[in-house]
């Protein structure tokens, strides 16, 4: 995040001290298009309780995200109804470049 730069007016939300609501989670989901989308399965509870071995739907899902904030991947940033999740390389790229935009 450090290296988006992103403007004083954009705010953050420290998920583990103020956790999602259901419709922050819901937003999120219409925006990135399914819950799987936010999911990260790189979380050490979705290791420790064996999650990767069972058939988790949406609706399991989104009571995992809402349950702990481990489960969502991160950073996301929420702009004029855009979404970026997560911190690859590629998303780091999109980020730069719409706020670059945004800017101008």
């Amino acid at each position: 995040m450090k290296q988006w730069d992103l403007p004083k007016e954009v705010s953050l939300q420290d998920i583990k001290s103020t956790p999602l609501s259901t419709e922050d989670l819901d937003l999120m989901k219409d925006l990135a298009g399914s819950y799987e989308a936010l999911f990260s399965k790189r979380a050490r509870l979705y290791k420790e309780r064996g999650l990767a071995n069972k058939d988790l739907g949406e609706p399991d899902l989104r009571d995992l995200l809402l349950e702990h904030y481990t489960f969502l991947k991160r950073p996301v940033l929420i702009w004029d109804e855009m979404i970026f999740i997560g911190n690859s390389k590629k998303n780091a790229e999109a980020v730069q470049e719409f706020i670059k935009n945004k800017s101008s």
